[in-house]
């Protein structure tokens, strides 16, 4: 049976709003922010949601909402119509962001936060004033799909394995360099080979696999090193070199020089050459001509323009790119 107009009155845009929101964060708080209401506005709406479906939608399990079944038979239909209305409705009203509350979520590592973040957040307090900011640390293989629905509005950083047909724009290039503890006595100004093959190393991987590792470009080259640690957190990594002063590690400039002012570490050239990265920003298609996402991508660009020069990379899939 067809849903009559007294039915669609009483499901009004701003209720598939708060579920959609509902189904992203699982959480009353953070919808809250992401829609820019209160907790007690959402928990009102979610009355009304429960009402008219007939279902409790949630239930609390784990310190968390998990959804029921009909509340994820609801996602799918519920994002279509929500994108369609960013995408396709709210295009044509366009962005404006000294006015918006919009919460944009950015999908980056620890050492990303300290590289992008102060810049970034100092620029966007002065141009979007009443936006905020979230970031999350995902697994590689999720970030299409965050990207692709809209959870995620931009993924920040050195992404070598990027899935094939997102947007990629490099925003300015780093280099990798080796870094030891100041009282480490056995490396002098120089790092040997022999060393660096030798000493027991603390490497960065986001899957916490050693075949996934951050730097795994070394072996690539056919170095084989004493492995003594895989961590997915790269500010970690100064903290037990300073504990552990036998320890080295081979990590991003950016990170090097943001705890060597304060005396307790000491950055080597690496023993091999080691070529520059890219950091950049990443976004879905579907999102490319979003007036919000668009701006947010200008604002990324502007800030980084000290660093290098950017650079657009078409997407493998041949999607075709402009900015």
């Amino acid at each position: 049976m067809a849903p009559t107009d007294s039915s669609l009155k009483q499901l009004d845009l701003n209720l598939l709003a708060v579920l959609d929101a509902l189904l992203r964060e699982r959480s009353v708080t953070r919808a809250a922010e992401t829609l820019g209401t209160t907790q007690s506005a959402i928990s009102h709406s979610l009355s009304r949601l429960r009402i008219f479906f007939d279902d409790a939608l949630f239930v609390k399990a784990s310190g968390s909402m998990v959804p029921t079944r009909k509340a994820e038979l609801l996602r799918q239909p519920v994002m279509d119509v929500m994108s369609t209305v960013r995408l396709q409705v709210l295009a044509e009203a366009g962005f404006h962001p000294e006015r918006s509350r919009r919460t944009f979520v950015f999908a980056m590592t620890d050492v990303g936060e300290l590289v992008f973040l102060p810049p970034l957040l100092a620029e966007l307090r002065q141009a979007a004033p009443r936006c905020t900011v979230r970031t999350v640390q995902v697994p590689m293989e999720q970030i299409e799909g965050l990207l692709a629905s809209g959870e995620v509005d931009l993924a920040l950083g050195s992404i070598r394995s990027a899935p094939e047909g997102l947007y990629r724009q490099r925003l300015f290039l780093n280099t990798f360099v080796t870094i030891v503890s100041a009282r480490n006595t056995e490396v002098a100004q120089t790092l040997t080979m022999e060393q660096f093959q030798h000493m027991p190393q603390v490497v960065v991987s986001l899957e916490g696999k050693l075949g996934t590792a951050y730097d795994k470009l070394i072996e690539e080259q056919g170095i084989e090193r004493n492995v003594f640690l895989t961590t997915p957190h790269f500010l970690v990594v100064p903290l037990l070199l300073e504990r552990h002063p036998d320890l080295i590690a081979t990590v991003p400039m950016e990170l090097a020089s943001a705890f060597v002012k304060y005396g307790t570490l000491r950055i080597l050239k690496p023993p091999i050459e080691l070529p520059q990265f890219a950091l950049s920003q990443h976004w879905h298609p579907r999102f490319h001509t979003d007036p919000a996402v668009s701006w947010l991508r200008s604002l990324v660009k502007r800030t980084f323009l000290h660093y290098r020069e950017p650079e657009l990379t078409k997407p493998s899939s041949g999607v075709p790119t402009s900015d």
